[in-house]
């Protein structure tokens, strides 16, 4: 095998590695700071949540389906766990 083609392969070989490395910083670099300006002057609106809005009856879980849950978790778990706290979403 000729040495100078090796060492010319080495050399493009290093230069390429160098270059997709530089590329990438760029892109990560400019990616967050469009991240930041996006997020700087088109903040993202905030919807606020009311408990109000959703009607109380439906929280309420029936004492059968409850019953029902606990028994699927108990025979799942072998006996091991519990539901504490049970509600409908």
């Amino acid at each position: 095998m000729n040495t100078a083609n090796f060492t010319e392969s080495l050399q493009l070989m290093g230069i390429g590695l160098a270059t997709v490395f530089c590329v990438l910083l760029f892109i990560i670099f400019f990616g967050n700071v469009l991240i930041k300006l996006v997020n700087k002057f088109f903040p993202e609106e905030v919807k606020p949540t009311t408990l109000s809005s959703t009607p109380a009856n439906n929280a309420v879980v029936d004492a059968g389906v409850a019953q029902a849950i606990n028994a699927a978790i108990m025979k799942l778990t072998n006996g091991k766990s519990k539901a504490n706290k049970i509600e409908r979403l």
